[in-house]
């Protein structure tokens, strides 16, 4: 496959202290700011599934220098920003006593691995089915999450799924994983080696004492990197008592949030947001519970933080995606995230790269970022741009250099040894994999991975679609179809981008002359990238000036292209196109799609 990694960059290049991002109002919804008050867009991928891992010693990399290549690899093959950094509350606290300041500063050299390259980073406990623990030697499943001491003390029953074709039925038919995650909310008091303990107290004080030492071991560039904490992946109930997982939301999630949040507050972490998840199976397609309706506003200091997977074309479903499949559920994230008073980040999304149905995947996942870049199809942008809502902030599941290469002993079972795809209940989801020398290569089209994307707007962006032209196979392999297709009454911009990957960014400008950026593929070399703008027309984009690409910070092969507009609150359009390929545009030609594309804006963003 293309686009195999070399490192080309170091800590050395990246931006340094890049400031605090936060979550501050646009209009009727909400977005994160940086510091030069730009709207962020972040783009990434999660660190990594490996952290569910005995083999990784619970973290995301075995070694700093896997976290070193790692980061470069993703900064210099996709220009991504953010990361969601796994870690495991057994790891933390192995005994009930005792915090392990050792896998602690792991971790943080982990961390820095991707701060020092120019990447914000989400720090998230993981669990899934509550803790490993659970689970005999012999089950076809397993977990992640609380320390043995917190299975031993509970006195759980005998694990069991019975004929569960997904590893995520435990949560609602196996009876040891339902009694643990009930205790949980609950609070049970537990009987230890250490004495009386409150399960979620104790959660919770190992979690206000991992924040409290991270804040004082981090540089404080590298604490000002990392965007919060999300403190619990996928909550799921245990047992609603009758009611409905909006009263579960209410009555006990919410509290165990509000409880973190203060622990937060008390570490330090008063200015950074806590990034929440509702009801795990709030949008899964089944079963629908949760969505946080009844918790009331959050507000700036909290995040809303959503998963997205297609439940359906994951288990009975044959239907293949296609242009705007995603638009109404990434746009039920939006409206939530806005009922809530806060911003939204989707924070895990993705699909199997092997096994049945992963044929469909290449265009599911391109499918997932086209709604996440705008809610509308692609077939209808060009009519109705600004229905597209505002660009959602997302991670992807997920980034794992050991892909197919793990030596798991699944539940300590040395008879169970995973070794294929994620190591993990079967999964294969990472987009990447690595050889022998370390070197990093993409799993799928490295046009859905590596994408146009608005980083950081000087303003409000006001509308924003991306053409990826991704295959919808691997490879290279498969069919080639545009999605965002231009109306006939703009021949010129339709001529000028037929056959070509290209995106359009419509944003309102502020009182600051910061620049706006947004990430240029690898396959848009700035010498064979086309700029049609308010600003200025280029074909071929220069070093110099109002229209201007440098390189991403942490990499001397990835750039952005910055787009210098004066100060004041006028509308600005980029129409940015990759012309690496087919017969150059003359000066007339772009001359003729910088009048349409005039035009179209003054039409769909009046003054």
């Amino acid at each position: 496959m293309a686009g195999a990694s070399v490192v080309t960059g170091s800590p050395a290049d990246a931006a340094g202290d890049q400031g605090a991002v936060v979550v501050s109002p646009k209009q009727q919804d909400w977005v994160f700011r940086d510091t030069d008050g730009r709207e962020v867009t972040l783009r990434g991928f999660n660190v990594s599934g490996s952290t569910k891992l005995y083999e990784n010693g619970l973290l995301p990399f075995r070694t700093t220098a896997d976290a070193a290549r790692s980061a470069q690899a993703m900064r210099d093959l996709t220009g991504a920003n953010a990361v969601r950094f796994l870690i495991s509350w057994e790891g933390v606290q192995p005994a009930p006593d005792r915090i392990d300041h050792a896998y602690l500063d792991r971790a943080i050299a982990q961390l820095r691995a991707f701060t020092d390259r120019g990447f914000r980073v989400l720090l998230d406990y993981h669990q899934d089915l509550y803790s490993s623990y659970l689970f005999n030697a012999g089950s076809w499943y397993t977990g992640d999450g609380a320390p043995a001491w917190v299975v031993q003390a509970g006195g759980y029953p005998k694990e069991s799924c019975g004929i569960c074709l997904l590893w995520g039925q435990n949560m609602q038919n196996n009876a040891a994983v339902r009694q643990a995650a009930y205790d949980f909310w609950r609070n049970r008091q537990l009987t230890t080696s250490a004495g009386q303990v409150r399960v979620q107290d104790a959660y919770l004080a190992q979690a206000k004492a991992t924040m409290t030492y991270l804040k004082q071991q981090l540089p404080q560039a590298a604490f000002d990197s990392v965007l919060g904490f999300d403190p619990f992946n996928e909550p799921f109930d245990g047992g609603l008592d009758g009611g409905t997982g909006v009263d579960w939301e209410k009555n006990y999630l919410m509290p165990f949030y509000q409880r973190f949040r203060t622990a937060m507050d008390e570490a330090g972490w008063n200015a950074k947001p806590a990034f929440v998840e509702p009801l795990v199976f709030w949008n899964t397609g089944f079963f629908e519970q949760g969505g946080m309706t009844s918790v009331g506003r959050l507000g700036t200091r909290w995040v809303f933080n959503s998963h997205y997977y297609d439940g359906a074309r994951m288990t009975v479903s044959p239907a293949p995606a296609s242009d705007g499949t995603y638009a109404e559920v990434m746009n039920e994230i939006r409206q939530r995230a806005t009922a809530l008073g806060t911003a939204p980040l989707v924070s895990e999304f993705g699909n199997k790269l092997s096994g049945t149905g992963s044929d469909r995947t290449p265009w599911m996942v391109r499918a997932m970022y086209q709604g996440m870049d705008a809610g509308v199809p692609g077939r209808d942008w060009w009519s109705g741009p600004a229905a597209g809502g505002s660009v959602l902030s997302s991670l992807q599941w997920q980034w794992d250099v050991y892909s197919g290469r793990h030596h798991e002993l699944m539940n300590g079972n040395p008879d169970k040894v995973q070794t294929e795809g994620d190591a993990w209940n079967g999964e294969d989801h990472s987009v990447v994999a690595a050889d022998d020398a370390g070197t990093v290569t993409p799993r799928l089209d490295v046009r859905v991975l590596d994408r146009l994307y608005p980083s950081a707007v000087n303003g409000d962006t006001l509308a924003f679609a991306y053409e990826d032209l991704a295959r919808s196979g691997y490879g290279g392999a498969g069919r080639q179809q545009a999605w965002l297709t231009v109306a006939s009454s703009m021949p010129e911009i339709a001529a000028l981008v037929k056959d070509r990957q290209y995106g359009v960014l419509v944003w309102r400008g502020s009182a600051a002359t910061v620049p706006t950026d947004l990430h240029l593929p690898r396959s848009f070399a700035p010498a064979g990238t086309t700029v049609v703008s308010d600003l200025g027309t280029v074909g071929g984009v220069p070093a110099s000036g109002s229209v201007r690409a440098v390189l991403e910070s942490g990499s001397s092969s990835a750039y952005r292209l910055q787009l210098t507009a004066p100060a004041g609150s006028a509308v600005h359009v980029a129409l940015v196109v990759n012309t690496t390929t087919g017969t150059p545009a003359t000066a007339a030609q772009l001359a003729a799609a910088r009048t349409e594309l005039t035009a179209w804006t003054n039409r769909q963003f009046p003054s």
